[in-house]
């Protein structure tokens, strides 16, 4: 059965609420955000990254000249919608105003002020299973701007460190054409020792190595599952390639991982928003327990996840 309560405060993040089903709870930030600062087990961690103060914040002259003196903008961890394409100022909009909701049976939809000078409006729906470890989060973007924007949901969890993600990667026979495509940002080492390729998965693994790393992937499949500490943080996504285009080279998936955090992100397909038009995103999420760990070859991990 679900239930609700708002916290006064969720560590220095404000006020809060948290809903849980009596197997997993989520918080979602309400004096910032929206973020699901905490996702997990009622008696097991938190699979987001909840530190605000070692995440910091950014700000400059172009910041400031669009949002406002004093504004910046704070990672804050948990979870978040963001549009792409990535661009900065315009998108990184500071999210440090009161958020509003209203309870649904199963969950609540959380609505941020507009914000004008980003020209979007942002809105952020859970939908909790009533007795299991699955959760569905439903995102919108609206364009409030007064110009079409060619732009996608880009649905971004900022996850907790030590674990080791998984991707099933695409095994389409193409025969003469490319099945895959795998992006690399320019600040990422080719033969960073943290990521694997294999004829059916992409294997990314967070360590303490400060060095930032992010890699872009097809992922046709829709699925990636972020193993830490026990358990198993599995997303599940609707994906377009066959009829759609995708920024980033064509990335429905991308992940940065560093000694911070590392990053579970899933991006819809680009889409042509008119003034008051709209775009949506939805993930489904699902938390096992499991600690039989072996990513040694495609055989060991095809074992793992058959048994979730």
């Amino acid at each position: 059965m679900i239930s609700f309560k708002e916290l006064d405060a969720y560590k220095d993040y404000g006020r809060a609420l948290e809903i849980e089903n009596g197997t997993i709870r989520a918080v979602v930030t309400l004096d910032v955000g929206p973020r699901i600062i905490y996702f997990g087990f009622i008696d097991g961690q938190n699979i987001m990254c909840d530190n605000r103060e070692l995440l910091g914040g950014r700000t400059d002259k172009s910041y400031e000249e669009l949002f406002g003196i004093g504004k910046k903008w704070e990672n804050l961890g948990g979870h978040r919608i963001w549009a792409a394409p990535e661009e900065w100022p315009l998108t990184y909009t500071p999210d440090d105003v009161p958020v509003s909701y209203i309870k649904t049976d199963c969950g609540a939809i959380f609505t941020c002020n507009a914000s004008e000078k980003a020209g979007f409006e942002k809105k952020l729906e859970i939908i909790m299973s009533n007795d299991c470890a699955n959760m569905q989060v439903k995102m919108s973007l609206k364009n409030i701007s007064d110009k079409s924007r060619d732009c996608s949901i880009w649905a971004l969890s900022v996850s907790t460190t030590g674990g080791t993600l998984v991707l099933p990667m695409n095994t389409d026979d193409t025969v003469l054409l490319p099945n895959r495509v795998i992006s690399v940002w320019p600040y990422s080492d080719i033969k960073d020792y943290r990521y694997e390729l294999s004829n059916k998965y992409a294997v990314v693994e967070n360590t303490a190595e400060e060095r930032p790393l992010k890699l872009g992937f097809d992922l046709k499949k829709g699925i990636s599952y972020y193993f830490v500490n026990g358990e198993v943080f599995k997303k599940q996504f609707d994906t377009f390639h066959d009829k759609k285009s995708y920024f980033d080279n064509g990335c429905s998936f991308e992940t940065y991982n560093c000694d911070k955090f590392i990053e579970i992100e899933t991006l819809g397909p680009i889409e042509t928003v008119a003034p008051n038009g709209e775009i949506y995103h939805t993930e489904n999420w699902s938390l096992y327990k499991f600690d039989n760990l072996d990513f040694s070859s495609d055989e060991a991990i095809d074992k793992m996840l058959e048994s979730l």
